[in-house]
């Protein structure tokens, strides 16, 4: 058990929302994770996956890895993880094999979560480590970030569309 407090945890959480923010001004989806060791952040990562074009800029991803610079270990063994989604198959495979103690995240992904909707990694005895898990924290709050931003990106497109549209009906009327 990692014993931290509510207050803490919050403090967490808040960094983890703080990354998503970036990933949502530069038009990516809105998720961000905080590696913490020692009541330090170590590691910060927001989505990256259209501005890199790599299908590996995940948060998580990108959080382990300056983590695992930072310590110059791959082994996260005293170190947690804090996520305003839960993490898919790739991350919770990363967050495995990095041995993180434990992680904490937002809301469920029923479409692509590995933590507890589609499969259970984390907690999984077939594999070599399973970390602890902590889900729904300030759950409102990072789901309203996500659903905000596919609603504007929804609108958006909407929009393009139209656009797109009146000029093709124009450019037929000439």
């Amino acid at each position: 058990m990692t014993g931290y407090s509510e207050k803490e945890i919050d403090r967490w959480m808040t960094e983890a929302i703080i990354e998503a923010k970036k990933a949502e001004a530069i038009l990516e989806v809105p998720i961000g994770a905080v590696v913490v060791k020692d009541g330090q952040v170590i590691g910060r990562g927001h989505n990256q996956r259209e501005t890199q074009q790599e299908a590996a800029a995940h948060a998580e991803m990108i959080a382990i890895k300056e983590a695992n610079q930072r310590l110059g270990n791959w082994r996260l063994e005293e170190c947690d993880l804090f996520v305003t989604l839960e993490p898919c198959v790739m991350c919770s495979g990363a967050i495995v094999l990095s041995r993180l103690r434990s992680v904490y995240y937002g809301p469920a992904d029923p479409k692509g979560g590995a933590v507890e909707s589609l499969m259970t990694v984390l907690q999984d005895d077939r594999l070599n480590h399973q970390c602890e898990v902590h889900k729904g924290v300030r759950k409102e709050e990072c789901s309203a970030l996500l659903s905000d931003f596919f609603r504007t990106l929804r609108a958006r497109k909407k929009r393009e569309k139209a656009l797109r549209q009146s000029e093709a009906s124009t450019e037929e009327n000439k």
